[in-house]
């Protein structure tokens, strides 16, 4: 799990349950079910398939961050002695960033924590929304602590 300096506010591996297993509602999205290895936590989520393809069984790393900088990095790191460069965002799509975490996974996705829901005192469902692909978190509240309602949410997966 992430340490207390670090950006990650959750990681473990999944193994993937099932792939669009109500039907495909879009061309390019599919929805995917899967259980994580270390925490017991049920995912579901929505993803661009022709930028990333799965397959039902497959394992990937998923990572939720509250920013793309690697922890321990300064605000100045890789930056001149001009003020300006100084305040550029950790990735941007010209490539002039610094870069961060987004280099080492494979798929990236930004978007807002919007709902909690506490079905008893130990167990927890996560809501988030990037761009319209949704994805819900469910299991121990302990592994969910760093994430905030309203917050902005990096998903980041790796294969």
């Amino acid at each position: 799990m992430a340490t207390a300096s670090s950006t990650l506010l959750f990681d473990d591996i999944f193994t993937i349950e099932s792939i669009d297993a109500e039907g495909r509602k879009f061309d390019r999205v599919s929805r995917l079910r899967a259980r994580s290895k270390n925490y017991d936590m049920d995912l579901t989520l929505d993803y661009n398939n022709e930028l990333f393809p799965l397959e039902a069984g497959q394992s990937f790393a998923l990572a939720l961050a509250s920013s793309l900088q690697r922890s321990g990095a300064s605000k100045s790191d890789g930056a001149g002695d001009d003020g300006e460069e100084k305040e550029q965002d950790v990735w941007r799509p010209d490539g002039k960033g610094r870069r961060g975490l987004e280099d080492d996974y494979h798929y990236v996705m930004y978007g807002k924590v919007y709902k909690f829901d506490g079905a008893n005192t130990d167990t927890v469902t996560v809501y988030a929304s990037y761009g319209g692909l949704l994805m819900s978190l469910t299991g121990s509240f302990r592994h969910l602590t760093s994430i905030v309602l309203g917050d902005p949410i990096y998903l980041l997966i790796r294969q």
